[in-house]
């Protein structure tokens, strides 16, 4: 079973007429419509009343001020609090997950005290400028050797077999 072409289908679906070659002329009054509508002057544009125009301004100043007004109420994110939070929370975990194992040299605590130092000094110049991404980087590198001294005193690599 094939399908039928689109004239098979178009002859299908029409009415039934005498001749079937042929398909149904439209009125004559539809191409009088078409015509006067193609060639009918394009209506101007209404200008809007400046009362619209008004209501449109206002509206945009009242919420450029509501913008406004939410970004500066929101809290400030302290980057340096988060950042201390949660490297002293991996750094406890680390020392509890260890606790149990034997540490390599037994004064690895010496490295991991002057490395706590740093962070307070870098934490000290970080308050008088907390959006110096130099020492923000310096005091995220200071808590990674912290969690690195730990792991490694623990866990060596070049002694397993």
């Amino acid at each position: 079973m094939s399908k039928p072409t689109f004239e098979q289908f178009l002859k299908q679906q029409l009415p039934r007429q005498q001749d079937q070659d042929q398909l149904p002329e439209p009125r004559k009054d539809l191409w009088q419509g078409i015509e006067k509508a193609i060639n009918l002057p394009a209506a101007e544009p209404r200008s809007a009343s400046p009362w619209v125009k008004l209501a449109g301004v206002a509206a945009c100043i009242s919420a450029g001020l509501l913008s406004w007004q939410v970004i500066m109420t929101q809290p400030q994110q302290d980057t340096m609090a988060n950042m201390s939070a949660f490297f002293e929370q991996r750094k406890q975990m680390l020392l509890v997950q260890y606790e149990t194992q034997p540490a390599l040299t037994q004064d690895w605590q010496v490295p991991l005290q002057e490395l706590e130092e740093a962070e307070q000094a870098i934490k000290l110049a970080l308050t008088k400028d907390p959006d110096n991404a130099a020492l923000l980087k310096m005091l995220a590198q200071v808590y990674q050797q912290q969690l690195d001294l730990i792991t490694k005193v623990h866990q060596p690599q070049w002694q397993q077999i």
